[in-house]
């Protein structure tokens, strides 16, 4: 059965209607299911979102009994939960829903056994065949993984409405159009879309969920959302981390395949979309697709101009000596790979015809934020504007992570006879007016695939036309490697070139 609320929907969590089901974690002993994935499912559990029949495998290839596999997730959700401490109550129950199942992804008889022993599942907590793929695993296993689950019977038709199958996809989904291309045709032959649930846990986060209720349901800001009123929009993706244990990983990918293809095009889309014909997955994908349509194809004049890649050397954050990205682990010493990506953008269409969007992102740099702000156009200075000491313009910013919230700077008069005018800031923050810290982003993710909601999760035209944006870009820069890494020490905020770019259009970078 699927849900038929949206989760922006006016009726909420308490109407939602949500299945028994088994959720199979494929590499169940990696760092994304020890951080991120068995927290997720504890607090879920806590909050009373799971649903009442529930049970979790973990599919790994390393030996391990189902109780030794209990304690490592238990040590997990200890260290990264945001519920602390444990529950001891909570998870004496809880912890008899976990188990694990030893098996290579490409061995066939492993999935044998795994049909079994979900059968036997089934049996115990009446989970009626509801299944759950996560693949927290490399890209290059999912269209093998996802045939042998069709092979063993463990992926259903999608019209049959007596059970149901759903995948989730973690990113990076391809390498660049052609590989997506290919990827989506592998998985297509097993997969229906309607089963496929791509995950970018930054859709999952309380910020972007609430930017369609922030601009569709308060009229005195979409009435503002356009070309007459906005003077340019800024997206910042800003880590103080570097690559830490993933040098392999990032020697493949970079930051351009690693954050912008996939979350600030994911951003993007949501703050650029128009209004949806309604609240359904397919409504609110069809704009966020049309905007990726929209954005005016990058030309070898816009590489060279408005397109700035950089790489961190070495420098200090927070007071501290950081290395550079050459001497990270498995790092080549003459690495061409970028760490930052700052680039102008503009979507062609009536609402934000002539507005640039800039886009910046890297690694090592001050300190940890993401942000969208909207920087509106200036007022008349016929009355207030003094040349000694120009207004501000307004600027609405909506903060994504830390300290999730929005904020808007306004214009206001000092106290007393000289009137001087100074910019003061209006701030709403989500953990403080509501009194919780917000759920993290898998939990929410989890549960929408669960309760069979796509609207939080990507389409598989979405990454091709994101894919189709930032492809040239990769090829221009495999036909022009840059001479002058690294450009930008750690704990600054990027190369000199970026401020310049941005500074062409006589406008400067926001600080976050």
């Amino acid at each position: 059965m699927q849900s038929n609320n949206h989760p922006l929907s006016e009726e909420g969590h308490t109407t939602r209607n949500i299945d028994p089901c088994i959720l199979v974690i494929f590499g169940a002993t990696g760092d994304l299911t020890s951080r991120k994935l068995a927290p997720a499912l504890y607090n879920l559990g806590k909050d009373g979102l799971l649903p009442p029949n529930f049970a979790c495998v973990g599919f790994a290839r390393r030996e391990k009994t189902h109780e030794e596999f209990r304690q490592d997730v238990k040590k997990d959700i200890s260290t990264f939960s945001r519920i602390k401490p444990i529950d001891e109550g909570f998870w004496q129950n809880f912890h008899e829903q976990i188990f694990y199942h030893q098996s290579e992804f490409d061995d066939d008889a492993g999935y044998v056994r795994l049909a079994s022993f979900l059968k036997q599942l089934d049996s115990q907590f009446a989970t009626r065949a509801n299944r759950v793929f996560y693949l927290s695993v490399q890209p290059k296993y999912f269209p093998m993984i996802i045939e042998k689950l069709k092979k063993h019977g463990m992926i259903y038709d999608p019209h049959d409405h007596t059970k149901w199958s759903r995948v989730i996809i973690e990113k990076p989904f391809g390498h660049d159009l052609a590989s997506a291309a290919a990827l989506q045709a592998q998985i297509s032959e097993n997969l229906d879309e309607s089963q496929t649930y791509r995950i970018d846990h930054y859709l999952g986060k309380e910020t972007v969920q609430n930017l369609l209720v922030f601009r569709f349901a308060n009229s005195i800001f979409e009435s503002l959302w356009n070309y007459k009123h906005i003077d340019h929009v800024q997206i910042t993706v800003a880590e103080e981390i570097g690559i830490g244990s993933r040098g392999n990983f990032f020697e493949e990918e970079g930051l351009l395949r690693d954050i912008v293809q996939n979350h600030m095009m994911q951003l993007l889309s949501h703050v650029a979309m128009e209004p949806p014909v309604n609240l359904s997955a397919s409504g609110i994908r069809d704009e966020k697709v049309k905007v990726l349509q929209s954005v005016r194809p990058l030309t070898e004049a816009d590489f060279k101009e408005w397109v700035v890649r950089g790489q961190y050397g070495p420098g200090f954050i927070n007071g501290q000596s950081a290395a550079g990205y050459r001497q990270e682990k498995d790092v080549h010493k003459d690495s061409p790979i970028e760490t930052f990506l700052a680039m102008r953008l503009f979507i062609d269409n009536w609402r934000w015809a002539g507005v640039p969007f800039y886009l910046r992102g890297g690694k090592r740099l001050p300190k940890r934020g993401t942000e969208i702000a909207i920087i509106f156009k200036d007022a008349p200075g016929v009355l207030f504007q003094q040349r000694e000491h120009p207004n501000l313009p307004n600027v609405l910013a909506m903060r994504i992570q830390p300290d999730e919230g929005i904020a808007m700077r306004i214009n206001c008069k000092v106290p007393g006879p000289s009137s001087p005018i100074q910019p003061v800031k209006m701030d709403f923050r989500y953990g403080s007016y509501f009194g919780q810290t917000p759920p993290e982003a898998y939990e929410r993710l989890i549960w929408e695939c669960i309760l069979g909601d796509s609207t939080l999760f990507a389409r598989s035209d979405e990454v091709s036309e994101s894919w189709s944006i930032l492809t040239p870009v990769l090829e221009y820069w495999a036909a022009h490697p840059p001479k002058h890494f690294p450009n930008y020490p750690c704990g600054s905020w990027g190369p000199k070139e970026a401020d310049e770019m941005i500074a062409k259009d006589g406008r400067s970078w926001r600080i976050l």
